[in-house]
């Protein structure tokens, strides 16, 4: 019988204890750990019932924990009512009212703070003006706007009246804002003139008309708030500016006291059938996981400035930017700008200018700011600091290593975080003031989070191997489906492991001779590329939408910056082939993805080719491509309808 572990070549032994002036201000202990471990190992249930009533602010207290009756549609705290907006903004305006809730610095350098009594009233003004232009409890609002307090905003004002929120990436372009806003039958769309980024101007108001142009029959109004000044068209009747909605509105608003279970938001992911995925959460389990999480993660406590790096676009953005700061009752940094403008030390600048104590970013920035060179992290004190993070992607010690001396002075400790969109808050993580840290590794699942590292039979491989990284018991901030597609929520994530009840995360990942993780990647043919997950299937798609294209099938490779690179290889129409060079249909195709989808998902390169590697079935093998993406020695091609076709692709690329 075949050995199906996966093979991990990666060997690291270096091993750092937490820093002595970090575990004597560390707010959690490790007594205080071993506490939570041993409850939750005691009693699953009883964990999580404890922490959720510790830890939120419920309108009628719930009596039933975790209904399993219709796995995997898993409900947590069902006949339990919240607000969420109420737990972020109203229970701390006694307390902290006039504490910063947000420090915004803009990408012109523009400071402003807002304290959590003005972030309140913004909340409530513009959930006000969300009512009176006909959005209510159930409705879906895609949200596409840079990252600004307004985002933040715009997503509590939902929550806060019970509408479900979409938030679209402001650099996906319309085609992709188009399919969201179609899939979740949006009726209102919140957007921005345009704003500023790296110097550039992001014109999303324009992205969003020609959106609007080809579909979106859903959507009844579009609220446009003002933030680069370009000049812009406005539909009578559909279109409305921010501020002349907000005028008049009050500055109290009552919450809309929902079920624990009320969706909170949809948020797309890309999928390997090339369709992005809903994925959709709950309101109680959602912000149990992002509230314990930036205590137990971050050791957050009240005197931190955190800063989270990430776009709302994003998961990152949602859980560690608007939902779990702002639960805990923390002051944040939100940045809208790049890490490189205007010079490559915006980010360490900054640091020292908001005393920043948390800092949370992808490994993607880490290597690309490790590229620029020291000098420029060295012009700044940093001495602020006191712990780092990283989400996105595992990273490489290399990068860990330039983290840690340069950035955190040996002094500041690490956590390496994973976990997904789909599972709502971090899973697997360090834990600053306990975990004996290890470059590379994400180390340890939290308390009340069943991690496994199993073969394809659902076996555990055992520490020093490696395997498939699933989730063996439910969770509250778990995903609660794909939007309208249950079908395909058993079918991604379930079915793999149904006899055993597993999730399977879709990761590779090891288990070291300590136990601790190690992840491999995606064994799907999802891409991580700069820390956002794209589909194959999507870009082929999006190719092959070219007049000039006859076939594509594109890959992930290695990028030393970036993680993965998106990697084309496409079979051109010979009339096409005729008429035009190869290189210039290459550049062609190249900026036609990044219109369809958005500069993220532009092709780092595409290889003109006459053939696919094809299985008798007609099925691509993709794992040939990436030998050649990669430059490693072509793998065994005996299952191809016709093996001569890789040398060719090869002799084709070289």
């Amino acid at each position: 019988m075949a050995d199906n572990k996966i093979e991990s070549v990666l060997k690291e032994d270096r091993q750092f204890d937490p820093p002595q002036a970090f575990l004597d201000s560390a707010t959690l202990k490790a007594a205080d750990v071993d506490a939570l471990y041993q409850a939750a190992e005691a009693d699953h249930e009883g964990f999580w019932a404890d922490q959720a009533r510790d830890k939120i602010d419920w309108h009628t207290p719930f009596n039933q924990v975790l209904d399993e009756s219709d796995a995997p549609f898993f409900k947590w705290f069902a006949d339990g009512e919240l607000n969420v907006s109420y737990n972020c903004l109203d229970r701390h305006l006694d307390s902290r009212g006039d504490k910063t809730a947000i420090i915004f610095e803009g990408d012109d350098g523009e400071v402003e703070h807002i304290s959590y009594r003005e972030l309140h009233a913004r909340v409530c003004r513009f959930a006000n003006a969300l009512k009176a232009n006909g959005l209510g409890k159930g409705d879906r609002a895609v949200i596409y706007l840079p990252n600004i307090p307004q985002a933040a905003v715009a997503m509590l004002a939902c929550a806060r009246i019970g509408a479900i929120h979409s938030v679209v990436f402001g650099g996906f372009s319309a085609v992709s804002l188009r399919d969201r806003i179609d899939d979740a039958e949006a009726k209102m769309l919140i957007t921005a003139d345009g704003n500023y980024r790296g110097g550039k101007l992001i014109p999303l108001k324009e992205t969003a008309d020609k959106a609007l142009s080809e579909g979106c029959k859903s959507i009844e109004k579009v609220i446009v708030y003002k933030r680069s000044g370009a000049d812009v068209t406005m539909a009578e009747g559909r279109d409305l500016w921010w501020h002349d909605a907000v005028d008049g509105q009050a500055d109290q608003c009552e919450p809309e006291w929902v079920d624990a279970e009320h969706p909170l938001f949809i948020l797309y992911t890309s999928g390997s059938t090339g369709k992005p995925k809903g994925i959709q959460h709950s309101s109680g389990g959602y912000l149990l996981g992002a509230i314990c999480t930036c205590r137990w993660v971050f050791d957050l406590n009240d005197s931190d400035v955190f800063w989270c790096t990430a776009d709302v676009g994003w998961v990152t953005g949602h859980t560690y930017i608007t939902y779990g700061p702002t639960a805990c009752g923390a002051t944040q940094v939100m940045f809208e700008g790049v890490p490189t403008y205007p010079e490559a030390d915006r980010f360490w600048k900054m640091v020292d200018t908001h005393q920043v104590t948390i800092f949370y970013t992808a490994p993607t920035a880490i290597r690309a700011l490790m590229k620029q060179g020291d000098e420029y992290p060295q012009r700044h004190a940093l001495d602020s600091l006191r712990l780092l993070g990283t989400v996105g992607e595992p990273i490489n010690p290399e990068a860990w290593m330039w983290y840690h001396q340069v950035i955190g002075g040996e002094r500041c400790p690490i956590v390496d975080t994973w976990w997904q969109t789909e599972t709502g808050a971090i899973m697997i993580s360090a834990l600053p003031g306990v975990t004996e840290a290890k470059p590379g590794s994400a180390q340890v699942p939290l308390p009340g989070i069943g991690v496994d590292v199993v073969d394809e039979a659902g076996e555990h491989v055992g520490n020093g191997n490696g395997g498939l990284l699933v989730l063996t018991e439910p969770w509250p901030s778990m995903l609660r489906g794909i939007w309208g597609d249950p079908e395909r929520f058993v079918e991604t994530y379930w079915e793999k492991f149904r006899d055993q009840g597993y999730y399977f995360a879709g990761d590779g990942a090891r288990l070291d001779e300590d136990g601790d993780v190690w992840l491999l990647g995606r064994v799907d043919d999802v891409m991580n590329v700069s820390g956002h997950r794209l589909s194959t299937a999507e870009i082929e798609s999006a190719l092959v939408a070219h007049e000039a294209t006859a076939e594509a099938a594109v890959v992930g490779a290695s990028d030393e910056t970036t993680g993965q690179a998106v990697v084309a290889f496409v079979i051109l129409k010979e009339s096409f082939l005729k008429a035009h060079s190869p290189e210039g249909l290459a550049a062609q195709l190249r900026s036609w993805v990044a219109e369809q989808i958005g500069p993220i998902a532009r092709p780092r390169d595409i290889y003109i080719v006459g053939e696919l590697p094809k299985t008798r079935s007609g099925k691509i093998m993709r794992r040939l491509l990436r030998d050649v993406a990669e430059g490693r020695e072509v793998g065994d091609t005996t299952t191809l309808a016709d093996t001569a076709v890789m040398s060719v692709i090869s002799a084709q690329v070289r």
